[in-house]
């Protein structure tokens, strides 16, 4: 990773592969690599997930599959979430068999990569990621991530996935990120990660942080063709079912240009995925985008497990104030 002059930092050839050489003595130090995948028709999505702790030297993630038939990762499609294998120190991501059954190759440096998943018999991946812009540095301190680097990028994902031998041609637009830096377990707050895309390319990102009754955007962007533009401001707000799913979601935004992002999004499926000490509420998402048609991405609705907990528990699933 390189800085501009301005202070933007630019995503290079060598962050394709581990940072290692950047953990310190910090024994929260992190590194994340996540792909995402889907089939509109099926209401089916899926995640290529890998985190590494180089100091403890471990490898965790694997791969969820989920429709709308199931939304429990003991009853989905798929659901593989290893937790501490070992992490062999020679292992380089930009041409890697991991532990966990993800694979990865770089064949265009921060841009297009293969990827894989194997597990004969229940769930195999054999995928390719494909963007057209560089990926997009995180520039806000104050969004979920801190101040961990991190890496945004929509993508092309193609190729087939075989699920208890029944193989399925994937093609779609998606996200993909890329985290390193400090994430001890006890660090979650109530945030949102929310994605869209359409066939042409285009799509978005918004990042929100739930405090003081508002869900507001704290890090995003809109992409169209070759331009992106950074989203400055904007609010996340749902509408929930008594159990606390999300039945309806709706971004507005404004970007650094002064324009307006407004799309509203239906759930077509979803999975809980427990991390530690929170779960992640991840829903693959319809979108109606204001003046431009429909979109498809993810809405990953992320609770610390204590105040998921006492939602569930008093039907009170409104935003929390600063003092929750």
């Amino acid at each position: 990773m390189s800085q501009h002059p301005d202070s933007v930092p630019v995503f290079t050839p060598d962050d394709d592969a581990f940072h290692a050489h950047l953990k310190g003595d910090d024994w929260w130090f992190t590194e994340t690599a996540w792909f995402s995948f889907h089939h509109r028709e099926r209401a089916l999505g899926g995640w290529l997930y890998t985190l590494a702790r180089h100091n403890i030297g471990t490898i965790s993630g694997g791969a969820w599959v989920w429709d709308d038939t199931a939304h429990l990762p003991w009853e989905v499609l798929y659901s593989s979430n290893l937790t501490a294998l070992r992490l062999p120190p020679e292992l380089d991501l930009r041409d890697a068999t991991l532990p966990n059954g993800v694979s990865v190759e770089v064949e265009t440096p921060t841009l297009a990569y293969r990827l894989g998943y194997d597990d004969p018999g229940r769930f195999t991946a054999d995928l390719r990621f494909e963007a057209v812009l560089p990926p997009r540095p995180l520039t806000a301190g104050g969004s979920t991530f801190g101040h961990s680097a991190h890496f945004d990028q929509i993508g092309r994902i193609t190729g087939t996935i075989e699920l208890a031998g029944e193989p399925i041609d994937i093609d779609c637009w998606s996200m993909r990120d890329r985290t390193w830096g400090r994430r001890p377990e006890d660090r979650p707050r109530q945030a949102a990660y929310v994605t869209g895309a359409s066939d042409d390319g285009s799509g978005f990102l918004a990042v929100t942080n739930a405090r003081d009754g508002l869900d507001r955007v704290s890090y995003g962007f809109v992409q169209h063709g070759d331009t992106q533009v950074g989203l400055v401001d904007g609010e996340r707000t749902v509408s929930r079912s008594p159990e606390g799913w999300i039945t309806e979601i709706r971004i507005d935004a404004v970007d650094a240009a002064g324009g307006s992002f407004v799309a509203t999004g239906s759930p077509l499926s979803r999975i809980i995925i427990n991390r530690h000490s929170f779960i992640d509420i991840n829903s693959l998402i319809r979108w109606d985008v204001d003046g431009v048609g429909t979109w498809w991405g993810e809405d990953q609705d992320m609770w610390p497990v204590r105040r998921f907990a006492a939602a569930k528990r008093s039907g009170d699933w409104s935003t929390p104030s600063s003092r929750s």
